[in-house]
């Protein structure tokens, strides 16, 4: 898909994550002015995400904490190491960069992490994500596009989710952030007119991903001979997406964003890949592409999590014409690749 607007100037939030880091290659390579932002957290091993920004020719031997640092790759793109609870560094780039749109990825994530360290959520789920919508209000930006979650459907037993199901029964303080994210955003776009969209990702995997998901956890447990954790005895099933089908949803909504039927500043959308996998399923897929049998540790249910989930995308397909294009079988395949290569 090739870009239907002018170059712009972007601000991608959480720019050394997962999402993030595919979505920065992808806008620089269509020749995009970025700006990458990330804290840098230690929630998980911290050289995977230094390594990221290495891949985008971010060096972390020149970082210096709340200065833009240009690639020495990408002419396009600077990064900046900062948190988005520290309002004063964060307007201060806003004023001074004049962003034309903000991708805003960052967040603290992990629905079992929740429960040990809520105020990691308050701080970057709830302050961070009220700073940034007040940082696009007051600095013109035309379109906050953010990332919301599956998770938010909780309790909710209506398959495939729809977005206009019921969202008022999370099972994790995770899951609450985000929804709290989705309605904080309609009342800015309410307010103050400020054009936003909500990205409901479905258990996204690929190469690059985080070792706390299952994809890198069970790879990383079958070719070192360690047993797998498989909770709910297995009977889990979820809505499996393949990274470079986000990032294509993602950039459909932020180039086609005029040629919606329904024009309104404020949008949700599901973003998955339409089809539900039984994690046993998964783990089959894994063994064929390893060429290793797993050892499965089977463990009850865990607090904050859920059976199911599978997406139901016709609305994005309709307004953008997202269609996912990765099957499973693929997608598990090119994640094995990468993982024998950079980790392996």
């Amino acid at each position: 898909m090739t870009p239907k607007s002018k170059h712009m100037k972007i601000l991608v939030t959480g720019a050394a994550g997962f999402i993030g880091f595919h979505l920065v290659r992808t806008l620089l390579d269509e020749g995009h002015q970025v700006v990458g932002l990330d804290n840098i957290n230690d929630y998980y091993d911290v050289n995977l995400k230094y390594a990221r920004l290495a891949a985008c020719g971010i060096s972390k031997d020149h970082l210096d904490d709340d200065s833009l640092m240009p690639s020495e790759m990408y002419s396009n793109y600077r990064f900046q190491k900062t948190d988005i609870a520290a309002m004063e560094n964060l307007e201060l780039l806003f004023r001074r960069e004049q962003f034309d749109t903000v991708l805003h990825m960052a967040a603290q994530v992990g629905v079992r992490y929740s429960l040990e360290n809520p105020q990691a959520y308050t701080h970057s789920n709830l302050i961070g994500f009220i700073n940034i919508l007040e940082c696009c209000r007051h600095h013109g930006v035309k379109h906050l596009i953010y990332a919301s979650s599956s998770s938010i459907y909780g309790l909710n037993n209506k398959i495939p989710f729809n977005e206009d199901d019921r969202v008022d029964q999370p099972v994790s303080l995770y899951a609450a952030t985000k929804r709290s994210n989705e309605l904080a955003a309609y009342s800015y776009s309410h307010l103050y007119g400020l054009k936003t969209t909500g990205l409901r990702f479905f258990t996204v995997y690929g190469p690059w991903g985080r070792p706390d998901m299952a994809m890198f956890l069970f790879v990383d447990a079958i070719l070192n001979g360690r047993p797998l954790n498989v909770f709910n005895n297995g009977n889990l099933s979820r809505d499996f997406t393949y990274v470079d089908d986000i990032v294509d949803g993602i950039k459909r909504v932020l180039y086609g964003s005029e040629g919606t039927t329904e024009v309104t500043n404020y949008t949700i959308y599901n973003i998955g890949n339409s089809k539900s996998v039984k994690l046993l399923d998964f783990i089959e897929a894994i063994e064929k592409h390893t060429g290793k049998k797993a050892t499965k540790k089977l463990l009850p249910m865990q607090p904050g999590d859920v059976e199911a989930t599978w997406a139901d995308v016709s609305k994005l397909q309709k307004d953008f014409g997202y269609k996912p294009q990765t099957s499973v079988d693929t997608g598990v395949k090119r994640f094995v690749e990468w993982y024998l290569r950079y980790i392996g």
